[in-house]
């Protein structure tokens, strides 16, 4: 699909006619902003923020100059225009240009599964961080089961293409505790949604 001249491929999913899958989403970003809210954070960094739907979805309630990041810089100038009173740039999450600890709050939102090395991608959110991170995956097998449902990726059995890493909530909650404090792991169908903390030494 094409968004004012930019290619905005992660953009098409959120346009979807389909009334189930619309209340899906709904239900999602419900349960992100129900995590999210309590914290107050005053400062907050999407990181793999594609076209800006979560800023945009979640605004009410996050600070009024959020920061994102993606890798794909035609989803990155989507997002600006979207949102000018964000700060977004072009950055790889494996290599964030931020201070240690410079946000309250890091959202990371259907990213994980993607990355070769997840763990390393966890670190960064986690260093950043100095206090929340916000983090959500597809739930599998439901997620892979409800593509194959609609018909997508048949080929793979509901597997999209480029998920390269697979949780239930216990093996995500094993993933996360290598490395961090788990707070709270919640499910909205078809996606898992974990808070957790950077875990502090001394």
């Amino acid at each position: 699909m094409s968004v004012d001249g930019v290619d905005t491929t992660n953009f098409d999913k959120f346009q979807t006619g389909n009334p189930v899958v619309r209340r899906m989403f709904g239900g999602f970003f419900r349960t992100v902003g129900e995590t999210v809210e309590p914290l107050g954070a005053t400062s907050v960094l999407d990181a793999g923020c594609g076209e800006g739907e979560t800023l945009e979805r979640l605004a009410a309630i996050l600070p009024e100059h959020p920061v994102g990041v993606d890798l794909n810089p035609e989803s990155v100038a989507y997002a600006e225009r979207r949102l000018p009173e964000a700060s977004i740039s072009v950055g790889n999450l494996l290599d964030l240009s931020f201070a240690d600890d410079e946000f309250e709050l890091v959202l990371c939102l259907e990213v994980l599964e993607h990355l070769p090395d997840p763990a390393a991608g966890l670190a960064e959110l986690l260093r950043v961080s100095g206090r929340d991170v916000v983090i959500s995956v597809p739930h599998e097998p439901w997620f892979r089961l409800g593509s194959f449902a609609r018909g997508k990726y048949l080929s793979t059995w509901g597997n999209h293409p480029e998920h390269v890493n697979h949780w239930n909530p216990r093996t995500f909650r094993r993933f996360l505790e290598g490395q961090a404090e788990v707070v709270e792991i919640r499910t909205s169908t078809p996606w898992i949604i974990a808070h957790c903390r950077p875990r502090r030494t001394g």
